[in-house]
């Protein structure tokens, strides 16, 4: 007989409800979860850095830029494959994908989320994708936290509130930055900033760090040491990188959605994959820089080392010429996006966080270098440009500046950059705000009314499922049935008072109520002559089954004063929903929200 754990898991949960409190179970999860998020980010970095050991391109000088343009494709070729022979379901960016979980299907997310990522995001970036890694190791680590939380039968504000530590630890333990990681689930998942869910934060992201330095030891993945002090004279610069950054993130967004959108037009995933690869695979032998992360690249420019940070090109060019090092820069800059964007299209699974640094990074030292050699007589620090010019694009393209500030200071100990910082994150964000009304992790979400946010009103209604709102027990009429007929099959046998009408195709033509024939009902000379048709009234308003949220909803039955409204599915009548119903179900989940 095969072992079950069922048996034992069934005397532990019991054992925990006569001797652990809710709250203390919830701190000992989100340790748990910490920890088991830390250690899919450290297995995440690790076979990415081995697939990409394996293709040393210092060691092919010969066919360097040959190796740029065929091993990209070589991952996107593998990622097809696997999509195609075994995983065969989608895999959506880590951020988003979480986001839909927590505000459409209460935080179940199924688990070949745990291991889709943690081999396809490795083959993307080893083979040289022009992503990153840190939406991949959030959407293992919220996969995580929502299995565990269903193991322990934990409830859905529970389990929304682990997937968050999830995503704490997963960010802590990539950039070794606690502080920033809770930050980031705050700001990105519209966590409640409450004693009961800053303590499993600060637990999950102390365990994923303390887990990251056990395994990958102190290195940071940003190595800068500041050097030239904050001035307040160079206040103005620092708004001009601001208004820089903010039209670079509009451009970030702005190449995201389009490029996106030409990639949906082809149905087929091999087409995509052949556009795709071939489109990154030129680009990076042309640009090498936009290879991988691009950590390397942004450590240089950090250290003030353009010339390495550059490195190879196809070009014969004189990288003495500043103006050249700052065309190359902004050109890196600009096709970052690009190459991202397109990797995403041909299949490739990975982040956006990174990409944004090393457009924001190569942006803002280039900014500095204009400053500094245009021939006015002034200088600014570049290494410090270079760091805040990351603040700047990350504030901008991703709509979070807190975590912004917080992670450049964090992982780099630039705490005395902390007002150019400011400067820089309040600007970026304030502008794209205003062009780009939502982030690339939340604008499809956003359109569809599925986006969480702090108005937990509306977090309520948007996690209310439609389907249990909705009723079918409700007797059919066609537009050409007697008032006999409807009195006989209808009103005697039903305990509802409205009545759908019908017509041979199922399409809803509008409803009869029983105040409609209450007057006539008892005429019996009237059964035979008057028929549905001449009795029925159409609806003041229609609910959409595919198209409208229940922020929607509810506001059609406030504004048309209705008690009862119909459902249309694929253009055909397919139920009825009730205020009181609607209202019964906000109101328990509500409680469950607040409890």
């Amino acid at each position: 007989m095969p072992f079950s754990t069922k048996p034992l898991l069934r005397q532990f949960l019991i054992w925990k409800y006569k001797h652990i409190s809710e709250r203390q179970f919830v701190y000992i999860l989100s340790i748990l979860i910490g920890f088991l998020s830390g250690m899919g980010t450290v297995i995440l970095k690790n076979l990415t850095y081995f697939i990409r050991s394996l293709f040393d391109l210092n060691v092919f000088k010969d066919s360097e830029s040959a190796l740029y343009f065929i091993l990209p494709i070589i991952g996107l070729l593998l990622v097809y494959i696997l999509k195609q022979t075994w995983l065969k379901k989608h895999i959506g960016h880590g951020i988003s994908s979480t986001l839909h979980a927590i505000s459409k299907l209460n935080g179940i997310i199924p688990k070949y989320n745990i291991y889709a990522s943690l081999i396809t995001a490795p083959l993307t970036a080893g083979f040289g994708g022009s992503v990153g890694l840190q939406g991949p190791a959030v959407s293992i680590g919220a996969a995580l936290g929502s299995n565990t939380a269903q193991l322990f039968h934990m409830n859905t504000k529970t389990r929304m509130l682990l997937i968050g530590c999830a995503a704490a630890g997963a960010m802590a333990s990539m950039f070794k930055a606690p502080l920033a990681a809770i930050v980031f689930a705050v700001e990105i998942f519209s966590l409640d900033i409450a004693f009961v869910s800053l303590v499993p934060l600060l637990l999950a992201s102390i365990s994923a760090v303390v887990t990251s330095y056990l395994f990958l030891g102190t290195d940071v993945l940003l190595n800068f040491k500041l050097i030239d002090q904050f001035m307040v004279e160079d206040i103005p610069f620092y708004i001009l990188l601001g208004l820089v950054t903010a039209l670079a993130s509009v451009y970030f967004s702005k190449v995201f959605f389009n490029i996106t959108a030409f990639f949906k037009q082809f149905e087929s995933r091999a087409l995509r994959l052949l556009i795709g690869g071939v489109a990154i695979g030129t680009m990076l032998f042309f640009i090498p820089q936009l290879y991988g992360e691009g950590y390397g690249l942004m450590n240089n420019l950090l250290k003030g080392d353009h010339i390495t940070a550059i490195g190879h090109t196809p070009f014969n060019v004189d990288l003495s010429n500043i103006w050249i090092v700052i065309l190359l820069l902004l050109g890196i800059s600009a096709f970052k996006a690009i190459a991202m964007t397109v990797t995403f299209g041909a299949g490739g699974v990975g982040g956006i966080f990174i990409p944004t640094l090393v457009m924001g990074s190569t942006l803002g030292h280039a900014c500095a270098k204009i400053i500094n050699n245009i021939g006015f007589g002034f200088h600014v620090s570049e290494t410090n440009f270079t760091l805040i010019g990351m603040t700047g694009l990350m504030a901008g393209v991703l709509h979070a500046p807190l975590t912004a500030i917080f992670l450049i200071a964090e992982i780099t100990s630039g705490y005395e950059l902390f007002v150019p910082l400011m400067i820089v994150s309040a600007i970026s964000f304030a502008i794209t705000k205003h062009y780009v009304s939502h982030s690339i992790y939340t604008m499809r979400l956003a359109e569809r009314g599925e986006l969480m946010t702090h108005d937990k009103d509306k977090n309520v209604l948007m996690v209310l499922d439609i389907d249990k709102v909705i009723e079918n027990n409700f007797i059919i009429l066609k537009p050409d049935m007697k008032l006999g007929h409807i009195l006989k099959n209808a009103v005697s046998k039903s305990s509802r008072n409205h009545f759908p009408v019908v017509n041979d195709n199922h399409e809803f033509l509008g409803s009869l109520r029983l105040d409609d024939i209450r007057h006539i009902m008892f005429d019996a000379d009237k059964y035979d002559t008057v028929s549905v048709s001449n009795l029925m009234q159409v609806p003041v308003s229609l609910i959409d089954y595919d198209k409208d949220s229940m922020n929607v909803i509810m506001d059609k039955f406030k504004t048309s004063g209705a008690w009862n409204l119909p459902v249309i599915k694929d253009e055909k009548y397919y139920g009825y929903i009730s205020k009181s119903k609607l209202l019964t179900a906000y109101r328990h989940q509500l409680i469950e929200f607040t409890s």
